[in-house]
């Protein structure tokens, strides 16, 4: 057998590694094949080959590998029982960009099923492998190892902990000036994630100056990375007063209002998280949004878009109104009051009604006139109806009945109040009911209305227990009229008039 036959073998037997390491790897690309493979052993087959004397073979065994525990959770665990994570967190340090790449693919795809599995990267020291990746001249090779240190942190406190430690955050905030946009895009991802579990863990991410780079990039045109930017300053914004005051600091409002008429849904709703989270602390720093026309403007947003979107928007109204009686009327004058109205009818989803319905009740609850503004959009009818509903979630009832209770408690508008006198239970009733005996007294013009519309009929045929607080409410209201008008509505009053009729003798 001559040289060149011998050496041809060895060709060949290569060319077939190849050639089975990318079909695998295109294979693996779909889906509906990941089952067939893992029948056919494919984990114990790639796994020699990560270790391959030809780097191309042991890149795309590493991507076929990669795209594997991508799709399942069980053949991400298979990865880490083959204990195939050492040695490729071995190799990450002495291969080229490319490999390192494909590894940090894999660490990523393995990290991101569950915090046990991202446990185990961080166990086999994938985490300084990665940071050291962070170093790396190639932004490609930084990007897929800023990518998989996201996937670890997004997880908890102490798996975030873990990459802080590793010194991941600097070299973060650095690939942050880098001039690839994907770079940037999930180098603010990975700082959201990390910032996102604790009020300590966000301090370090601020202690590295993130703050001020990340406002930089507010008005930056590509949309995904103000996702982001938004996304990380609101993880930021959210822990305390301090962390919020820090990011207001950084002289990121107004322009931030202006990214609410962003083309991008999810700039969009980004900016109007950041508000909620930076109001929800201070009336002053809610004065701050209000000030700039962050209010206004999420009103406006409220009524160009649905579903989820809505969410932050109203809860953040909701925020704004909760600190004091002047900024709910801030609220009432930017017409939020109708823009509510509207989310709560439009949408279906009980967690936006209830979000919706707790808003409500923190601007009607602080004077009459707050009271009134909710109750002339005709709103109390509604809170009722949900609160009534069977088919309403649990949370759903209890803040609705709870919002309707306390802008009752307030409203004297009493032509709000009537239609609930037909339709409320004994529990709300007696709050209407109570309205009803403040406002009478005083009110002569009411007491005729009252009487004409048919609410003192209605109050008579209330079935209340005798010493009960409804009773006394009933007793207080008959109180305001004469005795013979408080007969001749009692239900019964018809047959004793026959009865006297009856017995009546002319002369």
């Amino acid at each position: 057998m001559s040289q060149r036959q011998i050496i041809q073998v060895f060709e060949q037997y290569q060319k077939s590694r190849m050639q089975f390491v990318q079909t695998v790897s295109d294979l693996a690309a779909r889906p509906q094949n990941i089952e067939i493979l893992q029948n056919a052993g494919v984990m114990s087959m790639l796994r020699p080959l990560m270790l391959d004397v030809v780097p191309s073979i042991q890149q795309t065994a590493a991507l076929a590998l990669g795209r594997l525990a991508d799709h399942s959770d069980d053949l991400a665990e298979a990865v880490v029982k083959e204990d195939i994570l050492p040695q490729l967190i071995h190799s990450l340090a002495t291969q080229n960009r490319f490999y390192k790449k494909a590894a940090a693919f894999v660490l990523r795809a393995v990290a991101k099923h569950s915090p046990e599995l991202s446990q185990a990267v961080v166990a086999s020291g994938g985490v300084d492998a990665l940071v050291l990746c962070l170093e790396e001249f190639d932004p490609g090779v930084k990007e897929a190892a800023a990518w998989a240190l996201g996937y670890i942190a997004r997880h908890n406190a102490l798996l975030s902990q873990s990459v802080v430690d590793a010194g991941a955050v600097p070299l973060l905030v650095l690939c942050l000036l880098e001039p690839e946009m994907a770079l940037k895009r999930i180098a603010a991802s990975t700082l959201s994630d990390i910032a996102k579990h604790t009020p300590e863990l966000a301090q370090t991410v601020v202690d590295t100056g993130a703050i001020a780079h990340l406002a930089q990039m507010i008005l930056n045109p590509d949309a995904k990375l103000k996702r982001q930017v938004f996304s990380a300053l609101s993880q930021i914004s959210k822990h305390s007063v301090s962390l919020a005051e820090m990011v207001i600091e950084a002289e990121i409002f107004p322009a931030a209002v202006a990214c609410l008429r962003d083309p991008d849904e999810y700039v969009r709703k980004n900016v109007t998280t950041l508000m909620r989270e930076v109001v929800k602390h201070t009336p002053e720093l809610s004065q701050v949004i209000v000030n700039c026309g962050g209010m206004a403007a999420v009103i406006d947003y409220l009524g160009d878009c649905h579903g989820n979107l809505r969410l932050p928007g109203i809860m953040m109204l909701g925020y704004v109104a909760a600190h004091s009686e002047n900024l709910a009327m801030a609220v009432i004058l930017s017409k939020g009051v109708p823009q509510l109205a509207l989310c709560l009818s439009e949408e279906t989803e009980h967690h936006i009604k209830a979000a919706t319905a707790w808003s409500i009740g923190q601007i009607g609850h602080h004077t009459p006139e707050h009271a009134k503004a909710v109750a002339t959009s005709n709103l109390l009818p509604k809170l009722l109806l949900l609160y009534m509903d069977a088919s309403s979630s649990e949370d759903l009832q209890t803040k609705s009945k709870k919002a309707l209770k306390n802008i009752l408690q307030k409203c004297t508008y009493l032509p709000a109040l009537e239609p609930l006198l037909y339709d409320a239970p004994s529990n709300i009733l007696k709050h209407v009911v109570c309205q009803f005996s403040k406002v009478l007294p005083h009110d002569s013009k009411a007491r005729r209305l009252f009487v004409t519309s048919g609410g003192l009929k209605k109050v008579q045929e209330i079935q209340a227990e005798p010493g009960t607080p409804l009773q006394e409410y009933i007793n207080s209201i008959n109180s305001c009229f004469p005795e013979e008008i408080v007969r001749y509505y009692s239900p019964g009053y018809s047959d004793v008039l026959l009865e006297r009729l009856e017995n009546y003798q002319p002369a």
